[in-house]
């Protein structure tokens, strides 16, 4: 190859380099996406746990909403209210009461009360359990079943495994929401710390067909709605429920629950 083959050769590879280079900026400023400051601000100052405890897709997602004005200031569960202050100076907006939520395990069916239909053999969690025979050898298909994945997802050590059902530390518990999004049955919430009075089941078989089944669950009887003056404990789907926003957390409630499952 003579030197003029060398040097035209040369000069379409950078030609060719020039043509896409402007092509790639051209596309990329008229394709890029717009990013809010505001957005960038209240990421910043998210814990970046991720954990989707607020319901949005990791705080890039939890960022995005409350810059866009559909979620509040506070609505991480795990930055609390020096969190919740900190955003809402970055929105210029008033913070707020902060109510501060521990997780909760809406059953009482431990080993003693529960009837358990099989001696289960095989992987130690509850995912696993949940798809074996008969969704689980506990015979409430409600209940807890005790193998902990709720507990093995939750980096503070707030949940232990007690007589086959798991029990949260709401001292430790940061209100991540892990335990929550895991758990197959679905019997984990978060709830005001300060809520005292809590329904400790999930069954929303009738009576008799709950009572088959463990001793110690809800009956439906609406005994406790009854004695309720504040209007805070309704039963729906034959399980009781407590409005937390209404609840004046006398305990009257679990006095008068027969089964003992409305914990204070």
């Amino acid at each position: 190859m003579n030197m003029w083959g060398i040097l035209i050769a040369v000069a379409t590879l950078a030609g060719c380099g020039l043509i896409i280079s402007i092509f790639l900026s051209v596309f990329a400023r008229k394709f890029a996406v717009k990013i809010d400051k505001k957005e960038e601000e209240v990421l910043s100052v998210l814990p970046g746990n991720n954990c989707g405890g607020c319901g949005y897709p990791g705080c890039s997602g939890l960022a995005a909403a409350i810059a866009a004005g559909a979620a509040q200031v506070g609505a991480c569960p795990v930055g609390g209210k020096p969190v919740a202050d900190k955003i809402a100076a970055i929105m210029g907006v008033e913070a707020g009461q902060y109510v501060k939520k521990t997780a909760f395990v809406k059953c009482s069916g431990t080993c003693d009360v529960a009837v358990e239909m099989y001696d289960y053999f095989g992987p130690k969690d509850c995912k696993s359990v949940a798809v074996s025979s008969g969704g689980g050898n506990k015979a409430c298909e409600y209940g807890c079943l005790g193998f902990g994945s709720c507990r093995n997802v939750c980096e503070s050590g707030a949940i232990s495994i007690l007589n086959g059902v798991a029990v949260i530390d709401p001292q430790k518990c940061t209100s991540c929401g892990k335990c929550v999004n895991i758990c197959p049955r679905g019997i984990i919430e978060l709830v005001p710390c300060d809520a005292n009075v809590r329904v400790a089941c999930s069954s929303k078989d009738k009576g008799p067909a709950t009572m088959k089944v463990c001793k110690t669950g809800c009956v439906g009887c609406a005994l406790c709605a009854r004695t309720c003056e504040f209007g805070a404990v309704s039963v729906e789907g034959n399980l009781a429920r407590i409005d937390y926003d209404k609840c004046t957390r006398c305990g009257a409630c679990a006095e008068k629950c027969p089964k003992k499952i409305i914990k204070v």
